[in-house]
């Protein structure tokens, strides 16, 4: 289903969009993520894809009871655990592949707002952005949320160094809340990136490379009792192997 929109910088119109949930063991949350998606957001959005990444709980059956609820949730199971990085890359590609006008990544442990995507999305069609990635430490208030301070902390830094190396001046590139345009999901090389907790970290790497306009916008910060399967301390060291690749070179357009 699509929804037309007023005119704004000469971008006419329909407008639609695609969500895709990367999930791993994710059948205690999956629920409360779609039934958080916000009605005026169901009427833009085309479909609601799982990416069922090789769970070993009863994450498939949710989905599949979720989609007699809601007819836009759609179930894609990975033959084998891909990884985070894996599971967005198929996400992105089936978002690709449905031709919608955005795709919008939502984490299926709640951690993101769902409510927040039809805002967001409406930013990026105003202001030409390519690239929209949420931020927990745009307003300030991520402490109160719940994030630790150790991880505010070490996030600050690789923060501080990241706009250094990208010339930008964002103030979270690891919270995961990512929304793409058609072109970017089309220019990014998806095969190239990885497979683990760095992929949006090297979309943007690749994203700026290729000139794609970056930008971010304020979410609220959630720490609850979730299951988080990313060690802080490979996942630091693997940012800084993508900044010493995009300052390499790795990155460029071939």
């Amino acid at each position: 289903m699509t929804v037309q929109f007023a005119e704004t910088h000469d971008m006419t119109g329909e407008i639609s969009i695609a969500v895709f949930i990367p999930a791993y063991n994710a059948a205690k949350t999956l629920g409360w993520v779609i039934e958080r998606i916000p009605q005026n957001a169901w009427d833009v959005v085309e479909t609601v894809f799982v990416v069922n990444d090789g769970s070993t709980d009863e994450t498939a059956a949710t989905v599949e009871e979720l989609s007699l609820i809601y007819p836009k949730v759609v179930l894609h199971s990975l033959p084998r655990n891909q990884g985070y990085g894996g599971a967005v890359r198929k996400g992105l590609e089936l978002c690709l592949q449905a031709g919608t006008d955005f795709a919008v990544c939502l984490h299926a442990d709640g951690q993101y707002p769902p409510e927040k995507m039809l805002e967001f999305v409406h930013y990026m069609r105003d202001n030409r952005v390519d690239i929209l990635q949420g931020s927990r430490h745009k307003d300030g208030t991520a402490l109160a949320g719940g994030m630790p301070l150790y991880k505010k902390i070490a996030g600050n830094c690789l923060t501080w160094l990241e706009n250094k190396v990208f010339g930008l001046s964002l103030t979270d590139y690891h919270s995961g809340y990512m929304l793409y345009s058609r072109k970017a999901v089309a220019d990014l090389p998806l095969q190239q990136l990885s497979h683990s907790f760095d992929f949006d970290v090297e979309v943007i790497a690749a994203s700026r490379r290729r000139g794609l306009k970056i930008d971010e916008q304020a979410i609220p910060t959630h720490y609850g009792e979730e299951e988080s399967h990313l060690n802080p301390i490979s996942y630091g060291f693997r940012v800084l192997r993508v900044l010493w690749r995009y300052m390499r070179g790795y990155y460029d357009p071939r």
